[in-house]
C-alpha cells in the first residue's frame, strides 16, 4: 500500500463562495491528487496503489486463474489508467491554470485537512459502498465523497447547508425497493437478547431465537430484523484540531421498510439495551447532533 503524505495542509482562506448554495465539482482520482499536490492539502484518505495486471501464474494460481481481488485490482488499475491526464482534463474545464487550482477548490481542499470537526460516513445498501468525508470548521463544510475510488464528488458550502447534505449521504440507490417491515417503527430489546437472537439466525439456526426472545412474538421480530438487512451506515464524529478525539459513532440498519436508528440505551433496571428506531434519510443530522454538540 502506498499512502500519500502531501506535507503540511494550508487553512482556507477567506472565501466568498459561502453564499449558502453548495458547491459542487466532480473529479477523477488522479485530477484530484493532482489539485491535491498543487494545493499542498493531504486528502482525508490514503491512496492504495493496487497490483495493477500482474498476476502470479505459480502453483495453485496457475491452475484456478487469479483470485477475485487480483481480477479487480487488474481492473481497477486499467480503468484508473485509461482517465487519461488530469492536467490537460482539468485545464479544459477551466479547474487548473497556470498550475493553480480554481480557488474555490482549494479553499475546500484545504478544509479538508485542516478542520475542526471530521464526519466520516460509510454507508452499504443494494449492493453499493459509499465513503464519504465531511469536514467543518466555522461556518464552512467541505465534502468528498466516492462509490467506486475513481470518481469522487468534491462538495462546499455553509453549515446551514450541512443538515441537507448528511440527508443526501443517507439516500437509498434508486434501484431498492421499500416493503413493510416485520420490525415495529420502535424496537427497545436487552442488547444480550439482540445479539444472540442474530447469531442464532446467522449460524443457520433460526428455531433457536423464539428460545432466546422467551416469547414467540418478540421472535418473529428479531428473526425479521436479522433477516431483513439489507445495508448500513456507520457515521464516526471526532476532533481533528489541537485536541483530537473521537467523540462518538452513530449507526444506522437498513430494514425492508427503510433505514432504522441502532442506538443503545439503558433499561428501567440499568441494563444495556438496544433501541432500534424507524428514521428517514433526512434524520441523519439530528442523529448526529448529540455528537457534534460536543465538539461545539
Amino acid at each position: 500500500m502506498v499512502t500519500i503524505d502531501l506535507g503540511t495542509p494550508t487553512a482556507p482562506e477567506s472565501w466568498d463562495a459561502w453564499d449558502g448554495v453548495p458547491r459542487r465539482v466532480g473529479l477523477t482520482l488522479p485530477e484530484l491528487r493532482l489539485l491535491a499536490e498543487r494545493t499542498g492539502a493531504p486528502l482525508p484518505f490514503d491512496v492504495v496503489t493496487p497490483a495493477g495486471s500482474t498476476v502470479s501464474t505459480n502453483g495453485l494460481a496457475s491452475r484456478l486463474g487469479p483470485s477475485a481481488r487480483a481480477t479487480q485490482d487488474s481492473a481497477y488499475a486499467a480503468a484508473l489508467t485509461a482517465l487519461g491526464d488530469p492536467t490537460e482534463s482539468l485545464g479544459q474545464r477551466g479547474l487548473l491554470a497556470d498550475s493553480a487550482a480554481d480557488p474555490g477548490i482549494a479553499g475546500a481542499l484545504g478544509l479538508l485537512a485542516a478542520p475542526r470537526t471530521a464526519v466520516d460516513l460509510d454507508v452499504a445498501a443494494g449492493g453499493v459502498r459509499a465513503h464519504a468525508w465531511h469536514r467543518q470548521r466555522d461556518d464552512a463544510v467541505a465534502t468528498l465523497a466516492t462509490v467506486d475510488g475513481l470518481v469522487f464528488e468534491l462538495s462546499w458550502f455553509s453549515t446551514s447547508a450541512w443538515p441537507a447534505e448528511l440527508g443526501r449521504a443517507a439516500a437509498l440507490p434508486e434501484d431498492i425497493t421499500l416493503r413493510p417491515s416485520s420490525v415495529p417503527t420502535l424496537l427497545q430489546v436487552p442488547l444480550e437478547t439482540v445479539d444472540a437472537a442474530v447469531e442464532a439466525v446467522r449460524s443457520g439456526r433460526p428455531e433457536l431465537v423464539p428460545i432466546v426472545a422467551g416469547d414467540p412474538a418478540l421472535g418473529v421480530v428479531l428473526t425479521a430484523l436479522a433477516g431483513e438487512a439489507q445495508g448500513r451506515l456507520r457515521a464516526l464524529v471526532t476532533t481533528v484540531d489541537a485536541d483530537p478525539r473521537p467523540i462518538g459513532v452513530a449507526s444506522w440498519t437498513l430494514l425492508a421498510d427503510g433505514w432504522h436508528a441502532v442506538r443503545p440505551r439503558r433499561g428501567d433496571d440499568g441494563a444495556a439495551e438496544i433501541e432500534i428506531a424507524l428514521v428517514e434519510p433526512e434524520a441523519l443530522a439530528a442523529e448526529l447532533a448529540p455528537l457534534l454538540a460536543e465538539v461545539a
